[in-house]
């Protein structure tokens, strides 16, 4: 099986074009669980960016779930995105609307147009991540834990190769987070997702386990 996530000798950029990272190689395979560690401003983030094409390619070569990093466009890039579930620190929810409507949303947004199928996998992604009872709830009926339960459901909508998690656990208290973890790491067990997950929190490198690649002085070390 191909890998999921493939770069080579890559150099990352930031939005202004300067090099946060050179020469980066990084492979992910199908279920596999990686945690992308480094300070504050070590290209983090950036990299996770040039992987859901929110920062191009310029130098290297880079495949995301059978996508071609460069060839991916403005005009393309939401048949890579489909392929991608997204986990921000900040949980992003419409706050004008309960989580069913939030979850719904996405799947308009990602071309599904018929009522029973949405219906049926917003349900099945809120089973996944136990908040079922809560799908007419609104975002701030929900305690900061079960608000990254729904972003999580959120990225499971359209059962991703991937699931990008930019400090998932920033905002959350340590028995949260440990809850939140546990959850990301049965979703890959059970459905074969490759997880990368940038975080800060070494408490959590050390509670649950698992590959590191670190980033030190602009460049990758797989640990």
């Amino acid at each position: 099986m191909p890998p999921i996530v493939k770069i080579i000798a890559a150099d990352i950029c930031q939005s202004d074009g300067s090099t946060i990272l050179k020469n980066v190689n990084l492979e992910i395979g199908a279920g596999e669980f990686t945690y992308l560690i480094g300070k504050t401003g070590s290209g983090k983030t950036s990299l996770l960016k040039t992987i859901y094409a929110a920062l191009p390619l310029y130098i290297g070569a880079g495949e995301v779930a059978g996508f071609n990093l460069k060839d991916v466009t403005r005009r393309n890039v939401h048949l890579l995105r489909r392929k991608l579930g997204i986990v921000f620190q900040d949980f992003n929810l419409l706050t004008d609307r309960n989580i069913a409507d939030n979850l719904l949303f996405v799947l308009r947004a990602t071309g599904w147009n018929d009522h029973a199928s949405m219906h049926n996998r917003i349900g099945e992604v809120l089973q996944e991540v136990g908040l079922l009872s809560k799908r007419n709830a609104m975002p701030f009926e929900l305690s900061g834990g079960e608000q990254q339960r729904v972003v999580i459901a959120r990225a499971l909508l359209n059962k991703p190769p991937l699931i990008l998690a930019d400090e998932p656990t920033g905002n959350l208290d340590p028995e949260t987070s440990d809850d939140v973890l546990t959850l990301l790491r049965n979703l890959a067990k059970q459905h074969k997702t490759a997880v990368i997950c940038a975080t800060h929190d070494y408490r959590i490198l050390q509670n649950f386990p698992a590959r590191i690649v670190r980033i030190q002085k602009g460049r990758l070390i797989d640990d």
